[in-house]
């Protein structure tokens, strides 16, 4: 398969990335990713891990709202619009088995390489009404325009309920990655005269969508009874600093329980040299500083 960028083909890091790629059946999905910038994996989690991942986050809501919400039924007096749910890594367990589903992190190592952190994972829990989330590129962190043609960021976004337009779906204009930049205020909208090369990402529970960092996305407004919950599970190459805090605050429970998971530590920081305090800088980390795209 051959790959955008000139990269020798010694590299080990390739190398190990496409044959990952090719075992997992995703040469048409990186395809996808540099003609559309997004592409979808469906049954990328089993059914088991969405209904988990459900409870959990219903169990968040609960416990910050003071309610249980009904997925099916709750209207826009119970929640309208959407509201973020952060941090959820630590929440459950099946958190930190989704966080490395092999097809998904597969196509992240492709955007982003072996040596990208995880960012952040939270939920855009959407009840009825409210606003569309606008259209934009996830380079918000303070990347200035033009965007590198290589994704600096790229999200993973899992269905956790059906998603159409009426029900308040992700939304994805194709090709916008090759921009390079943020939307005008002009192209921002969504819905009734909003952008016309917006499209709904009509997917099942279980399916996600990978994005490269310039893409441009948002959501429609839900239109139904009930509530949308989705996973977006952000990670960004290693030299940008995450959302969230992970490192020297991964609890240790969760190293302990991945402690032969070298991947699943590492986008956690295991290897990350910055950020020390008096003891100064662990030299012995600088040794695995990517030394490419890929690693």
């Amino acid at each position: 398969m051959a790959t955008p960028q000139t990269i020798p083909a010694e590299s080990p890091a390739l190398a190990r990335l496409l044959d990952a790629i090719g075992e997992l059946g995703l040469n048409r999905h990186v395809v996808e990713l540099e003609t559309h910038g997004f592409t979808t994996i469906e049954g990328a989690i089993s059914a088991p891990l969405v209904e988990r991942a459900k409870r959990a986050i219903l169990n968040r809501v609960a416990r910050k709202t003071g309610r249980e919400l009904n997925e099916h039924t709750a209207s826009s007096e119970d929640i309208e619009g959407m509201t973020y749910i952060p941090y959820l890594l630590y929440e459950d367990e099946v958190f930190e088995e989704i966080l490395t589903a092999p097809k998904p992190l597969a196509l992240i190592t492709y955007l982003l390489g072996e040596s990208c952190l995880l960012s952040s994972m939270g939920c855009h829990f959407r009840g009825p009404g409210g606003r569309p989330l606008p259209l934009h590129s996830d380079n918000g962190n303070g990347i200035p325009a033009p965007f590198p043609a290589f994704s600096q960021v790229a999200n993973v976004n899992y269905a956790l309920t059906p998603y159409s337009r009426e029900a308040g779906a992700l939304a994805m204009v194709p090709g916008s990655h090759k921009l390079a930049r943020q939307p005008r205020p002009e192209e921002l909208g969504l819905g009734a005269g909003g952008n016309p090369n917006a499209v709904s990402m009509d997917i099942a529970p279980g399916d996600a969508v990978v994005w490269h960092g310039n893409t441009w996305h948002g959501s429609f407004v839900r239109d139904l009874p009930g509530v949308r919950m989705n996973l977006a599970v952000y990670f960004n190459r290693q030299y940008i600093r995450t959302q969230e805090r992970h490192g020297d605050a991964v609890p240790q429970e969760v190293r302990e329980r991945h402690a032969n998971n070298a991947r699943f530590l590492n986008l956690l920081g295991a290897k990350q040299p910055y950020g020390w305090r008096e003891e100064g800088p662990d030299y012995g980390k600088f040794a695995f500083m990517p030394h490419g795209l890929y690693d």
